[in-house]
């Protein structure tokens, strides 16, 4: 039984880096498809708005679930899990500020893309060094055998949302 628990618990670790990969692909995709739109373009504003939706379910996911769960099982990673959280933040701000763009594109037939298209760059280097960091330190966590009390659904459903 520990091994299946073992097991389960790599699959954990496995399936973050997944959700990670799965979050990169679709800003990276939103990038380059950015200039294909015109700025008044509702396709722009509903993968503009989805992705923000996924992403920022993703980290709620992780604050209220992932890293509750770390912080009870080892407080030793709570400068880690503050870390990540104050990036979850700071992730937040550009996100809203990515929606009020694309929501503006589409409002006012304004060119807005350019401005979308800064601050995606901005956000996708952000997620890099975020998703990097979060892999490196809480990978170890998860593979010694964090309890899933059901928080790997609040971190991995965002993926049912995203196409």
């Amino acid at each position: 039984m520990a091994s299946h628990d073992g097991d389960r618990a790599v699959a954990l670790s496995l399936r973050l880096g997944q959700a990670h990969q799965e979050l990169r692909r679709e800003i990276n995709e939103l990038q380059a498809n950015l200039g294909q739109h015109r700025p008044d373009d509702d396709v722009l504003t509903t993968h503009c708005l989805a992705f923000c939706a996924a992403l920022t379910s993703h980290h709620q996911g992780e604050d209220t679930g992932m890293f509750a769960e770390l912080l009870r099982e080892r407080p030793d990673l709570a400068g880690t899990v503050a870390n990540l959280v104050q990036d979850h933040e700071m992730i937040a701000s550009i996100l809203s500020r990515v929606a009020e763009l694309a929501d503006h594109a589409a409002r006012s037939h304004g060119p807005t893309l350019e401005a979308i298209g800064r601050e995606l760059d901005g956000l996708a280097a952000i997620m890099e060094s975020h998703f990097n960091y979060e892999e490196r330190t809480i990978r170890e966590a998860l593979d010694g055998g964090i309890p899933d009390t059901g928080w790997s659904e609040m971190v991995f459903r965002f993926r049912d949302g995203v196409h």
